[in-house]
């Protein structure tokens, strides 16, 4: 694995770890994918090694990945060409949307519900469901009662046609009560333990509010994908939600913020550097 090294509250470098896998998924997510979707596998092994992957690792890690479909491949010349998969294009483009999602979006007060059945409960689908459903928002009220407060109506009926096996209940509806929805919930996260963590990402990145500006090409990098990855399995806990049912001293909103000023502030370098390795612009999109 990878080694990433963070700024502490204090100024004192911590480390990340990351497998190879991931560092592949996070410079297409937030470069390769803006260069045409493709890159020499040459390429590859220059751009980890800023991470100090081997490069026997990267060419060992990229084989399997296109066994398991990420990437085709084609040759030039001598090169081989690893091409960005239509289904993992759809992963990284859903991906970037939650995690960049507007955190202080306006709410109507009206819950989406599911309630799922499976007659034939199967643990790994079953995970596999909650994974999704959490990764949209919901929180569980019970086993197979799942609540979130923003409109996913489109998103539960891709999901009915992901698992047909199970049956889906969707409903739409309201509390009438500020005190009910706050109580909902409370009672769908652990918005404490979902805090604490938000309090730990803070002490870990406050100061790259303060050093952003002045980090260049590789080490920008380095450090823009460890913000990422610290920050990447929020959407998998925290529902983005509404301000009014936010509890006191809420991190969840600062948190945000930060992660998008900063990694908004070392966008210029680390795309500047990608493309020098790549030898392609990186064109992408404002967030």
């Amino acid at each position: 694995m990878a080694q990433l090294s963070q700024v502490s509250s204090e100024g004192t470098p911590t480390q990340l770890y990351m497998k190879p896998r991931a560092l592949i998924l996070d410079l297409f997510g937030d470069y390769l994918r803006y260069t045409g979707g493709e890159v020499k596998a040459g390429d590859l092994v220059t751009l980890l090694g800023v991470f100090d992957v081997e490069p026997a690792t990267v060419r060992v890690t990229l084989s399997r990945l296109r066994r398991e479909r990420w990437f085709t491949t084609r040759r030039l010349g001598r090169e081989t060409i690893y091409v960005l998969s239509e289904h993992m294009l759809a992963v990284l483009d859903d991906g970037r949307a939650r995690i960049f999602a507007d955190y202080n979006e306006p709410w109507d007060h009206t819950w989406t519900t599911v309630v799922h059945q499976n007659g034939k409960p199967d643990r790994v689908t079953r995970e596999q469901l909650r994974r999704q459903l959490s990764w949209l928002g919901f929180g569980p009220l019970s086993a197979s009662t799942w609540l979130t407060p923003r409109e996913r109506t489109e998103q539960v009926k891709s999901l009915a046609e992901e698992f047909p096996d199970f049956h889906f209940t969707l409903m739409r509806s309201h509390t009438g009560s500020d005190s009910q929805d706050r109580d909902l919930a409370r009672r769908c996260w652990d918005l404490d333990h979902i805090n604490d963590l938000y309090r730990h990402f803070l002490a870990e990145n406050s100061r790259l509010s303060d050093k952003a500006h002045a980090l260049r090409g590789p080490e920008a990098l380095v450090v823009r994908t460890a913000l990422i990855a610290s920050y990447r399995h929020f959407p998998f806990m925290d529902p983005w939600l509404p301000a009014e049912l936010w509890p006191t001293r809420w991190l969840g909103a600062e948190a945000n913020a930060l992660f998008r000023s900063v990694h908004r502030e070392l966008g210029p370098e680390s795309s500047n550097f990608v493309a020098s390795v790549v030898r392609h612009p990186v064109d992408a999109p404002d967030l």
